[in-house]
């Protein structure tokens, strides 16, 4: 049983197929990247799998069952979890409040109008371990909003990893950041993720981060998969070559 199955995944507007007869699946463990030019329909699958938009066809299922149709919410206490193109972190809460709510979602307590203080200090605890975990531990008490974007970046990681999940999205997770920033954060996801059965599923322009960090790589173009392989095959790919790259040009 695979982690994450879709089935001819189809998303139109009107006349457009956004997204048109996709297969994906993802094992656990497994690291694999989403690639494809601008327009492909990456963002749209990837809302698709989330629970953000609704499918006009096809079939998702997570950890053996049907979840398309569920909300984002639902899909989040079953164990996927996202980060986002653009931040989404609270801007005006501290670094470690951004990731202790993530902490608490996750508490059978969660609902409870008051936390007890034993639960106040061991989500704190807990929150605390993942931002040490990302290297923000000295950073806690500051305000996301007034973070670097690289910090902003990593700490959208720590948050999604606090919600403890089996398939973790990654929607453009070095976007914005320079040259050695993005680097360091591909050798902290390879050591976070690196005896652990977190599934990601990763949505990456920089090629050097997909060729870094992806088990597999998926290729997307006008909506419709050209390729499924492993990153030397799909990298060597002349259809891949043509609809991606450029003809002539191969990704180093």
């Amino acid at each position: 049983m695979s982690l994450l199955e879709c089935t001819g995944l189809t998303k139109k507007w009107g006349a457009l197929a956004a997204v048109s007869q996709v297969d994906i699946v993802v094992e656990a463990g497994e690291v694999v990247a989403l690639i494809g030019p601008n327009g492909a329909g990456k963002s749209t699958l990837f809302d698709l799998i989330a629970g953000r938009v609704t499918k006009t066809a096809g079939a998702v299922s997570f950890r053996g069952d049907r979840v398309d149709g569920l909300s984002a919410a639902a899909l989040t206490r079953l164990g996927l979890s996202r980060t986002y193109q653009i931040t989404a972190l609270f801007p005006n809460l501290t670094v470690l409040e951004n990731v202790r709510l993530a902490v608490q979602a996750c508490k059978p307590a969660r609902r409870r109008p008051l936390f007890s203080k034993s639960l106040h200090d061991s989500t704190t605890s807990e929150a605390l371990q993942w931002l040490a975990k990302v290297g923000l531990n000295a950073r806690a008490n500051a305000l996301a909003g007034q973070l670097s974007h690289g910090d902003q970046r990593l700490t959208e990681i720590a948050v999604a990893l606090a919600m403890r999940p089996k398939l973790l999205l990654l929607d453009e997770p070095t976007q914005g950041m320079s040259v050695e920033e993005t680097r360091g954060t591909v050798e902290l996801l390879k050591s976070l993720l690196k005896d652990t059965d977190i599934a990601v599923l990763l949505v990456e322009h920089d090629l050097e981060v997909v060729f870094g960090l992806a088990h597999r790589i998926v290729v997307l173009d006008r909506g419709r998969k050209i390729a499924d392989g492993l990153p030397d095959t799909v990298k060597a790919d002349p259809v891949v070559q043509q609809a991606y790259l450029g003809a002539g040009h191969v990704a180093h």
